[in-house]
């Protein structure tokens, strides 16, 4: 006779579980189905955020030119640091010589000093300041001892200083990597957001920027030939002489960190273009804000003025007359004529 077995029930725990399980996996697909797709970021809304990272950049930029700065000359000054430790070992070794002769030739007619004797084996430091030895040498040895003495304590000071300015030199270059890194960051991040858009989208972007920068040239232009602002001047002879010489570079691209001449950062374009002139102002918008007489009002700057802008200074350009600057804005840009009105001005520079 067969046996016929009833199916194992599911435990209450399992169906509870499975149940909610099955509820979950619902609400989710309900939840998906009903979401709206993630919008797209229109032209302007891609442009606000890309001037915004490109703001950010330059203020990296910046802080990446001070470094840059402070490392180029540390490591001047250290180079010239061990030159001048070189030569002072040189003339230490030649005092010494001197005293080692003087000591032969007592050695040689058997009557050897022996305070002579004692400095050749230890430090004229202590030997020195041991007064009573003094009365024990010659006129001639006291001198060359002094000398020795002092020559020593100056190698010693200028080897920390060269020491110290070398662990200062390795900070910098840190300092210096972390901004480059920072700056490749946020113009990759730029990059991105722009390749969101449709090619039709970027162009029509920059035919904008062309469109404003004709305009403001022919606003500046104006300003030279008379016909608008002809009461501005020129700041001075070497402020005219910088200016012309940023007008030559009108279409250079700009890049982070680059003077010159074929390409710009904004304070790289203001300082080659002073440089042009014969005259040496510091790299960074930050430095430059404080190489010159301060402008504050806008009716009272001539052509050739230095132009800061953003509370933090950090973007610099040329004053061009008319209302207009001419820059190095940002990179995927071109040395220009811009509406000084497009950034917040803080005041003008007279150099």
């Amino acid at each position: 006779m067969a046996s016929h077995r009833r199916p194992k029930q599911p435990s209450r725990t399992r169906v509870t579980v499975l149940t909610t399980v099955a509820a979950a996996a619902v609400a989710l697909s309900a939840q998906a189905a009903n979401a709206a797709p993630s919008a797209k970021p229109n032209k302007d809304e891609v442009k606000t955020k890309v001037d915004d990272l490109y703001q950010q950049a330059e203020k990296a930029t910046e802080k990446y030119n001070g470094a840059k700065e402070k490392q180029d000359k540390l490591e001047k000054e250290i180079s010239a640091l061990q030159d001048k430790v070189a030569r002072g070992q040189e003339d230490l070794n030649q005092l010494r010589d001197g005293i080692g002769t003087m000591a032969s030739a007592q050695y040689r007619t058997g009557s050897i000093d022996p305070s002579v004797q004692l400095f050749l084996s230890s430090n004229p430091d202590d030997f020195l300041d041991k007064a009573s030895t003094l009365d024990q040498l010659s006129g001639q040895q006291v001198e060359a001892l002094k000398k020795i003495q002092k020559k020593q304590r100056e190698l010693a000071q200028e080897r920390q200083e060269a020491s110290d300015k070398l662990k200062d030199l390795a900070s910098t270059r840190t300092e210096l990597g972390k901004k480059k890194k920072e700056v490749q960051g946020k113009l990759a991040e730029a990059q991105k957001l722009l390749l969101t858009l449709t090619a039709q989208e970027r162009a029509a972007l920059q035919e904008e920027q062309n469109r404003a920068s004709r305009a403001s040239e022919r606003a500046a232009l104006d300003t030279s030939t008379g016909s608008a602002g002809a009461s501005v001047g020129t700041a001075s002879g070497r402020a005219a002489s910088a200016y012309a010489a940023a007008q030559s570079r009108i279409g250079s691209p700009y890049v982070y960190g680059a003077s010159g001449p074929s390409s710009f950062d904004c304070s790289g374009l203001t300082s080659w273009a002073f440089a042009q002139a014969g005259m040496s102002i510091p790299r960074t918008s930050e430095a430059q804000a404080n190489a010159g007489t301060r402008i504050y009002s806008q009716s009272d700057l001539k052509v050739g003025d230095l132009v800061i802008f953003y509370g933090d200074q950090h973007h610099v350009g040329f004053y061009a007359g008319n209302g207009q600057v001419l820059h190095a804005p940002r990179t995927g840009t071109v040395v220009r004529y811009e509406s000084i009105n497009n950034m917040p001005f803080q005041f003008g520079v007279r150099i």
